[in-house]
């Protein structure tokens, strides 16, 4: 069923140019478009802690993507010999799919703490996963897996939220600290 739901998705690449650069554009530009939304969030709108437990997020589901691929490989689809590959990738375990661990861990993140648009982000990263399989680096359930393990990731951090609320304020602190530095610095500056 996996064979057959990613020939079917990726049956379609590689006969409409504009298309397939779309394709390509969202399966390697969406994390830096997330990654850009995170530090719109902490710098300019002012999200700092929904931007901070994104992060934690991020960083647990990727943690938890790490340790299913030392305990379960699964070739990538052109290592199979299957569809058309329009993304170089090396040549690695593809379960879940990293990607798309990252892109759902933020958008579910952003679920959990109710982040304005959280709806579009869940769209977002789906649309992130799946061009992940039209561009033939990923088979559906590489995407599946990545939406659980960024589930499962905001989801363990959305329960931790006051356990972590200490390391909020460390950060905090140390962000203080770097802002009067970068002011007392400006003035030295000014007065040369």
């Amino acid at each position: 069923m996996n064979e057959k739901l990613f020939l079917i998705i990726n049956s379609l690449a590689g006969k409409n140019h504009i298309l397939d650069l779309l394709a390509i554009s969202l399966a390697k530009g969406m994390p830096y478009f997330f990654i850009l939304v995170e530090v719109y969030l902490y710098f300019v709108a002012k999200k700092k802690k929904e931007a901070i437990f994104a992060f934690y997020s991020v960083v647990m589901a990727l943690g938890i993507s790490f340790l299913i691929s030392l305990f379960y490989t699964h070739n990538r689809p052109f290592m199979d010999n299957l569809g058309i590959a329009l993304i170089q990738h090396k040549p690695d375990t593809s379960f879940p799919s990293d990607h798309t661990t990252f892109l759902f861990a933020i958008a579910w993140s952003f679920v959990f703490f109710r982040v304005r648009f959280w709806s579009l982000f869940l769209v977002l990263a789906f649309l992130g996963g799946i061009t992940r399989v039209y561009t033939g680096v990923h088979y559906p359930f590489d995407i599946l897996g990545g939406m659980v393990v960024g589930l499962i990731g905001a989801g363990i951090i959305y329960i931790c939220r006051e356990k972590l609320e200490k390391l909020n304020e460390f950060i905090f602190i140390i962000e203080n600290k770097i802002k009067i530095k970068y002011l007392k610095a400006i003035k030295w500056l000014k007065r040369i």
